[in-house]
């Protein structure tokens, strides 16, 4: 089940924070509770990606992308991610999210998300592919950038998201069938 409750109180505590820069990072915290695990007692993989809504809804609304959605009845799609997992995330464990826009080209904007313990360790990291759409389909980035008031070019593709960029394009789509 979606935690609706979790995004409508990431919403309200982050309502008036300062806005954010388009590539500006979001800092939130968070809580793994016993309905976020799996059966190794851990943040379930699958419940981590959800969580990762938490800290990009907050972002959208904080560098002013929610109003231009709202105004030109604008949706978000994610259109793609790729996670590294590399420590526990364990029941009433602590951690901190921080969100931010790292790239966009002709279609999408690319989003870095990571998830820190209190120990200062990552204990995960996602690259998401994401896009805005209308009923015609991907609006262009710069025509959003345009909606929010923002004349500025793509930052350079740091080389790791190049590349995840360059190895989905040849990724097979739709996927073979045996």
């Amino acid at each position: 089940m979606y935690p609706v409750i979790r995004m409508v109180k990431e919403l309200v505590k982050h309502r008036n924070a300062a806005p954010l820069p388009i590539t500006g990072t979001h800092v939130s915290q968070h809580v793994c509770w016993p309905h976020d695990i799996d059966l190794w007692m851990e943040l379930n993989n699958g419940r981590t990606l959800t969580l990762y809504d938490m800290g990009r809804i907050p972002l959208a609304h904080r560098i002013g992308l929610i109003s231009v959605l709202r105004r030109k009845k604008w949706s978000l799609t994610m259109a793609g991610v790729s996670v590294r997992y590399r420590r526990r995330i364990r029941t009433f464990e602590r951690f901190e999210m921080r969100s931010r826009a790292v790239f966009w080209d002709d279609k999408f904007v690319y989003l870095e998300q990571s998830m820190w313990k209190q120990d200062g360790e990552c204990a995960n990291h996602a690259l998401y592919r994401s896009a805005v759409t209308d009923a015609k389909g991907i609006v262009a980035p710069a025509r959003v950038l345009d909606a929010m008031g923002f004349d500025a070019a793509p930052p350079e593709a740091p080389e790791w998201v190049q590349k995840w960029i360059d190895a989905d394009a040849v990724r097979p789509w739709p996927p073979m069938q045996d």
